[in-house]
């Protein structure tokens, strides 16, 4: 096991990005590579940025949290946008949403614990 998978906070980027694609599935195709592929793109982003990152330095590793957190900041208007054209619920809006603040607050912590 690397070290990157012990992180909660990677873990549960990487059930966001699964359930994303789980809630992204059913969508019309005519959104394929618009919106769909857009918000799949940035929601695998922050696991992987988390995983590329912990193989660097601490300097590099911080780079990479912040890279995720945009990730997180990047899903944010996508889920809106999804929201108001009836592809997602309010609560799945609302769920994906509090899961994304709670990620990109997590990012923060462990960014700032590398400062130590």
């Amino acid at each position: 096991m690397f070290n990157f998978e012990r992180l909660s906070v990677y873990q549960r980027s990487l059930e966001l990005s699964r359930q994303i694609y789980q809630l992204t599935q059913p969508w019309p195709r005519e959104h394929l590579f618009g919106i769909t592929n857009q918000l799949r793109r940035a929601s695998y982003s922050i696991p992987l940025n988390i995983a590329e990152g912990s193989s660097r330095t601490k300097k590099d590793f911080r780079h990479f949290l912040i890279i995720s957190r945009g990730s997180c900041f990047e899903c944010i208007p996508i889920l809106s946008l999804a929201h108001s054209l009836k592809l997602l619920s309010t609560e799945q809006k609302e769920m994906l949403y509090n899961e994304l603040k709670e990620l990109s607050q997590m990012l923060s912590a462990l960014r700032a614990s590398l400062d130590t």
